[in-house]
């Protein structure tokens, strides 16, 4: 029966609940995420670089001419192109003010202090001891650029008709801008400052703190309980930084992520979690909203640029790779819970620990599934960075080929990176770029596991009234995670403003702005993440998940499957179908 409103005389509606935009933890993640974006978008939007439209054309019309002229960059062209690309969001007054609070410990080997503070004394230290070989670098600067204009001028005279001093000019031009290169690593050494970075990662805390604290109020927590407990976590997501920033974790590739549950496991399986800071530990409010902020980075014009065959190496091997594992673990190694194995296939098969967020959040995993199967992809992740990019190195394959491969199967963005720096840049750009367009399937994942799990695993809660299709979408619908929304929304929105903006200027204002800024931010929020895993997870609840070492095995096997069918439609797509879009990548 509906009940109904007497107001002046007159029969009104019930009014609908809005409440739950404001109740749970995936729209405050999102609402949390969007206010981030829009204040990020008010500083590098409302505050570009001083006459950035102007020497954007200026330069792009100095390039032109200069490549109609010569067949090979010119110096004006390569002027042109510095002043274009010095053109940079950040570098604005009021990113920089912003951007500091986002710093991070820095690199240190021998002396721990170093990744925290610099005193005045050290840095005229090191300033002293590099002025010479800032002033040697300057000195060998202004020589090859002399006789790089020599040599463009013996062949301009020419007219760039002899293929002897064409050479020439353009071994003397690369010469020199070498040599630019070692004089702004030397004059960065010459002009080194001070710095103490807990002045900024101390008011960082203060304002992560209160900001997560009011969407704690609305979700009816308590807020004094989650600003005790807060520091604490911080604390662990700072020393996951610190140990990351030494010179052993550079080397072998032992990102944040790995130390911010380590040091949360020692904290929870030694002395315990005190309880006082469990209220801070939530796991899923910090990487929900982090997840929205990855949305913005995730443009659907730079995945364009890599065209159709990295598109269809990872929307066609990603959800192969997925389906096969999963069932590989129920009908093969029988597994129990099929949660775990879910989130396991997603974490391996679509972009790693969001991939697995998402796949346990919309099959509702348990806590302890989640951190079993982000715990084996970061220690596989870790392997595969250093490994992977020595085995094509070994086998002698095209950076296309190699970039793809390791964008597809590696399953952190960051190590995807780092494994494809290890190879060049082009095998670098390639293999970020296919790990972005893998990104977007985390949104379609997460509903078809919601949908999957609703009409064909757990039923239980169905009573007749739900098996109809409103029924079933609506059952789905409450499955879905909801942050997944922001990360879609996020990423549609900035797409379109960074086509409306153009190449250029989005280069400069989201590319070398917003996006810096969303990142950096985003790394504290995942450090965060993976802090409150580690202290809250008991390695004795893990153990039962491991019986006869099934998830390592579908890990193992599932990867193995995804290493060679990444590799083989690779091969097909860039270098058989599409040789002519491998070729451009070149360029």
């Amino acid at each position: 029966m509906v009940k109904t409103n007497w107001r002046c005389d007159k029969l009104t509606s019930p009014k609908k609940d809005y409440s739950y935009l404001w109740k749970f933890e995936d729209y405050w993640a999102i609402w949390l995420g969007v206010i981030i974006l829009l204040f990020g978008m008010f500083i590098f939007f409302g505050n570009p670089p001083a006459n950035m439209n102007q020497i954007i054309a200026e330069s792009n019309a100095t390039m032109k001419a200069e490549a109609e002229k010569a067949p090979f960059k010119t110096i004006a062209w390569h002027q042109a192109n510095d002043a274009k690309t010095s053109l940079r969001g950040s570098n604005t007054d009021l990113a920089k003010s912003i951007n500091k609070y986002f710093t991070r410990p820095g690199r240190w080997s021998d002396n721990p202090l170093q990744s925290f503070y610099r005193s005045p004394a050290e840095a005229k230290a090191i300033r002293d001891a590099n002025i010479a070989k800032h002033e040697e670098a300057k000195a060998a600067l202004e020589a090859a650029k002399e006789a790089a204009i020599a040599a463009e001028a013996a062949a301009a005279a020419a007219n760039f008709q002899d293929a002897a001093l064409n050479a020439e000019a353009q071994t003397k031009i690369s010469e020199w801008r070498s040599a630019r290169s070692a004089e702004s690593s030397a004059k960065g050494r010459a002009e080194t400052k001070p710095y103490n970075h807990l002045n900024t990662i101390i008011p960082l805390m203060i304002i992560l703190g209160l900001y997560f604290a009011i969407g704690t109020h609305f979700m009816g927590r308590s807020v004094k309980g989650f600003l005790i407990g807060f520091p604490a976590v911080f604390i662990v997501a700072t020393l996951s930084f610190f140990l990351a920033a030494h010179e052993f974790s550079n080397a072998w590739g032992l990102e944040y992520v790995l130390w911010a549950i380590v040091i949360g496991f020692l904290v929870s399986n030694t002395i315990g979690t005190p309880k006082w800071i469990m209220p801070a530990v939530q796991t899923e409010y910090y990487i929900k909203t982090g997840l929205v902020l990855l949305g913005s980075t995730i443009l659907m014009n730079k995945i364009l640029l890599i065209g159709i065959p990295g598109i269809f190496v990872t929307w066609f091997v990603t959800p192969v790779v997925l389906i096969t594992t999963f069932w590989f673990g129920q009908k093969v190694l029988k597994m129990e819970s099929k949660t775990l194995n879910i989130t396991i296939s997603a974490d391996m098969s679509v972009s790693g620990v969001s991939a697995a967020i998402a796949a346990a959040a919309a099959s509702r995993a348990k806590k302890e599934e989640l951190t079993l199967a982000v715990g084996i992809s970061i220690l596989f992740t870790a392997i595969m960075m250093v490994v992977l990019p020595m085995f094509i190195k070994f086998l002698g394959l095209h950076p296309v080929l190699g970039g793809a491969w390791i964008g597809g199967t590696i399953d952190s963005t960051g190590a995807v990176v780092a494994a494809g720096e290890i190879l060049g840049s082009t095998a670098r750009d390639v293999a970020a770029t296919i790990k972005m367009i893998q990104n977007i399937l985390i949104g379609l994942m997460a509903f078809c596991i919601a949908a999957y799990w609703c009409l064909k695993v757990d039923t239980s809660r169905r009573d007749e009234a739900d098996l109809s299709f409103k029924g079933a979408l609506r059952e789905i619908w409450n499955r879905f995670p909801k942050f997944v929304l922001g990360f879609i929304g996020a990423s549609i929105v900035f797409s379109i403003v960074y086509a409306s903006m153009g190449n250029e200027s989005a280069k400069v204002l989201i590319d070398d702005g917003i996006s810096g800024f969303v990142g950096s931010l985003q790394r504290w929020l995942f450090a965060l993440a993976f802090a409150s895993i580690g202290l809250s997870t008991n390695f004795r609840e893990l153990t039962k998940y491991f019986k006869g070492g099934k998830p390592v095995i579908l890990y193992v096997c599932g990867q193995s499957f995804n290493i060679i069918l990444t590799l083989t439609v690779a091969y097909i797509m860039f270098f058989v179908v599409f040789p002519g879009i491998t070729e451009s990548l070149m360029k």
